[in-house]
């Protein structure tokens, strides 16, 4: 009964479609063509698709995101045929875990930055903990996008497609200025004149940890966490940090407020009194 009333024949085109018509990052369109292609050939109800993730010890990111991919793609079918808004009221959104995010501290960033010997590679360990944006972020920003005179950088159609200002640190500036003569086009690029790609600055970030003997699981987000955090301790309004991570929604930058040690730090342990 709901397969026929599915009728998935043409749903990478509908699904692909849609998801340019929104506008979704490269990232998204990926996962929901992925998770959705899953579902049509598993030809199970969305319920026991999801199930079966779950029982196949599939993390519960990865359950949450197919469940919002297969929500998505049965929204299209649903404006051809009303009788499938009752299958996405069905189908479950499982909740994110609620964990703290990771923060170094800023010893921790410093000796990320002494040990890194590659200039470019120290140079990218400044730019994301000095700004805090994101790696996909840094990977596309041109030189254009950088105003040495007022020192702000413009960081133009990031997540959900918004443009966003963040501050020019003048030791990045400095580094900046000994990259490249002609300051034209991308910033930073590899030794054969390309693109950086996510998988290579998450790599030099790793090693860059792993040099300083930072034992915990330290990814470019970690630094935009701790820039976060840290300008919290140094007392930064919450609603600038928000502006400047360019979250949409106050909630998202709140969490920054449980791991902040610019409270805790001042309170005496019962064993010390």
């Amino acid at each position: 009964m709901e397969n026929k009333l599915l009728n998935h024949s043409n749903w990478k085109k509908l699904l692909t479609d849609e998801l340019e018509l929104k506008g979704y990052s490269r990232k998204t369109k990926s996962a929901y063509l992925f998770h959705v292609g899953k579902f049509v050939e598993s030809k199970l109800k969305p319920r026991e698709f999801l199930l079966s993730l779950i029982n196949n010890k599939k993390s519960k990111e990865t359950v949450r995101v197919a469940g919002f991919a297969i929500k998505f793609y049965l929204g299209i079918k649903a404006k051809q045929n009303k009788e499938i808004n009752n299958i996405i009221k069905e189908t479950p959104n499982l909740k994110r875990d609620k964990k703290l995010p990771i923060i170094l501290s800023k010893d921790e960033i410093k000796n990320m930055i002494i040990l890194t010997t590659n200039f470019i590679h120290r140079t990218i360990i400044m730019m994301l903990y000095s700004s805090g944006m994101r790696a996909g972020e840094l990977t596309s920003l041109k030189w254009e996008d950088v105003d040495f005179k007022r020192n702000i950088i413009h960081i133009k159609l990031a997540k959900g497609n918004k443009d966003r200002i963040v501050m020019l640190s003048p030791k990045v500036k400095k580094a900046l200025k000994q990259l490249d003569i002609n300051k034209e086009g991308i910033i930073f690029k590899t030794n054969r004149n390309k693109k950086y790609s996510l998988r290579s600055i998450q790599q030099i970030i790793k090693k860059a940890a792993v040099k300083a003997e930072i034992k915990k699981n330290v990814t470019p987000h970690t630094l935009r966490h701790s820039f976060a955090t840290h300008l919290l301790e140094n007392g930064t309004d919450l609603r600038i940090i928000q502006k400047l991570l360019g979250h949409s929604r106050p909630e998202t930058t709140q969490i920054y407020t449980h791991v902040s040690k610019a409270d805790i730090s001042r309170i005496k342990s019962p064993i010390d009194l």
